[in-house]
């Protein structure tokens, strides 16, 4: 059972050319052949925070359907995160995550139904300083119990420049893969954008998107992962599904 997953910070679908192009931002999306993404910056942030993106853009244009996580009639997610699925995936559950530290951040996860049990995926952005990522890793794992934590993925922008520091509230089974630099776009020097995998999870490859869209869509560069779920079954194989 593989799945692919990626993670794209769209900062509002305002390129490296200074236009606000929502088109070109889904283009991306959809060239990256992904199961599930996770979206950062997908809301404008001020008034009542529209979406950068329309649902019926993204409907048209690629084969994924928006995880309802939003809170607001006019934004995507929550927080800036939206999470899109495949049309053939189940969504089982959603939901929301308050994180800790000095600026306002929150996570959205869903619970997807596979032939191999219920994989949750986290879509994440966070924060600026050290000490505040790793209290919104911890804060994270606190919301799923070791079963529920075996096949997790958090993904997104961690906004870590380190190989090694700031993920320490991640328990020691969980495996960070960094796909590659993908930050700034117009010249990657920093691999911010990345996946934590729990233990019932395994990388098959991953990668870094650098295509001509990409590489003027955004000041950051899309990332995949292609994972391996490991065959078991899931507690949460009669929770109801969530209707997208």
């Amino acid at each position: 059972m593989t799945l692919r997953l990626a993670s794209y910070n769209i900062r509002k679908a305002v390129g490296l050319d200074w236009r606000r192009d929502p088109n070109r931002s889904v283009k991306v999306i959809a060239a990256l052949g992904a199961d599930v993404v996770a979206l950062q910056e997908v809301d404008k942030r001020l008034g009542p925070r529209p979406a950068a993106l329309e649902r019926e853009l993204i409907a048209r244009e690629t084969d994924l359907e928006v995880v309802p996580v939003s809170r607001s009639p006019v934004s995507l997610g929550w927080h800036g995160n939206a999470l899109l699925v495949r049309k053939n995936l189940d969504v089982r559950d959603v939901g929301h995550i308050e994180l800790p530290g000095i600026e306002p951040r929150g996570a959205v996860f869903a619970r997807i139904g596979t032939p191999r049990g219920v994989l949750t995926v986290v879509g994440v952005h966070l924060g600026l300083r050290r000490g505040c990522r790793r209290l919104q890793f911890a804060q994270i794992m606190e919301e799923f119990d070791e079963a529920a934590q075996e096949r997790t993925v958090i993904l997104g922008d961690f906004n870590e420049w380190s190989g090694s520091r700031g993920i320490e509230g991640l328990p020691p089974s969980f495996e960070v893969v960094s796909p590659g630099r993908s930050f700034h776009a117009a010249r990657p020097v920093a691999c911010l954008d990345r996946f934590a995998l729990g233990p019932g999870v395994r990388l098959i490859e991953a990668g870094v998107e650098r295509g001509i869209d990409a590489r003027v869509a955004s000041d950051h560069l899309p990332v995949w992962a292609d994972l391996d779920l490991a065959e078991e079954p899931s507690e949460l194989s009669g929770a109801e599904s969530v209707a997208l």
